[in-house]
């Protein structure tokens, strides 16, 4: 019993030291991927709070403080992702005003390069049928299975990477045009689109897929990528909304920056977390994958999708545009 104390004590302090170091305002990867893990870090800390609880011995009490100190650091980082914060978007509530406007779906999946499951894939965005469709993670192979898909569209922006950093974009929305840069590094492009629904004022779509912070790549790139996405824009409409796979959770400085400068507002605030990844363990996971809107657009529904055969999930929105 002494042991298995000792145990708890050991892993109290090695989270809170974690979570320390996590405030610190740095671009190396083991810092700023301490972000990623605030959730279920928490959980853990929770369930050891329980269990020191009911050990009893004289240290549980440093055990406890340990871990009542991550939770609350990590809640405070997470509040505006919990169903305590207020609301930035009305969703559902607008349903009745939604049906003047002129609205569509949108969905964004991260397939995974190496999946090879693609009727899985093909047969959940059949099953919903987005008018526009991002796809990331698409190299020459994941193209080709999805022509028969993609021939439903008609506009289809293809740019396959051998390695993880592909996109495909489709859409059946009438495009103005379209452009994929290189806001940051070669090799993770950036798509922007812009949009003419149909008795509506043009809107602008961007596509984003930055890299994770990894071994031996900080995240400054990731975070300048992120950053100029929302500000370099083609033609610097005032209605817009992003989707992609940020390598990011919304609670980060990075993400809340993007979205406090560009005024964007975020479906997940005041709702809860959404993760998105791992697909197959999302109690214990983050959510890389986002939407995000500004300007008049507004935002029907919201949902992260069942499991598709991919480690991300893919997210659905119902979005309106001004008339």
């Amino acid at each position: 019993m002494k042991i298995i104390r000792i145990a708890f004590f050991t892993m109290a302090i090695a989270m809170l030291a974690a979570v320390l170091i996590s405030l610190i305002p740095s671009d190396k990867w083991f810092i700023r991927a301490l972000d990623l893990v605030r959730e279920p870090m928490s959980y853990l800390a929770g369930l050891l709070l329980l269990l020191s609880l009911l050990l009893g011995g004289s240290r549980r009490w440093m055990t406890i403080a340990a871990c009542v100190l991550v939770i609350v650091i990590n809640f405070w980082r997470i509040w505006p992702y919990s169903f305590l914060a207020e609301t930035q978007l009305a969703l559902g509530e607008q349903e009745g005003e939604a049906a003047a406007k002129q609205c569509f779906s949108a969905m964004s999946v991260n397939v995974k390069v190496e999946n090879e499951q693609y009727a899985l894939i093909i047969n959940q965005v059949r099953r919903h049928d987005p008018d526009l469709l991002f796809l990331m993670e698409t190299d020459s192979r994941w193209v080709e299975n999805l022509e028969p898909l993609l021939s439903e569209y008609d506009h289809v922006d293809r740019h396959p990477q051998p390695d993880a950093f592909g996109l495909v974009f489709a859409t059946r929305l009438p495009v103005v045009r379209t452009n994929v840069v290189e806001n940051t590094h070669r090799d993770t492009p950036t798509l922007y689109a812009t949009l003419q629904p149909a008795e509506s004022r043009p809107i602008e779509f961007i596509g984003l897929h930055p890299k994770p912070p990894l071994p031996d790549w900080n995240t400054e790139l990731r975070d300048e990528n992120i950053a100029n996405a929302g500000v370099q824009t083609p033609d610097r409409l005032p209605d817009a909304f992003v989707m992609g796979d940020f390598n990011d959770v919304p609670w980060s400085r990075t993400t809340t920056e993007f979205r406090s400068t560009g005024d964007w507002r975020d479906p997940r605030i005041g709702r809860g977390t959404y993760p998105t990844f791992p697909a197959d363990v999302l109690l214990l996971g983050w959510p890389l994958d986002q939407l995000l809107v500004k300007g008049e657009l507004e935002v029907v529904s919201f949902e992260i999708l069942p499991d598709n055969g991919s480690d991300h999930r893919g997210i659905l929105a119902n979005i309106c545009a001004p008339t």
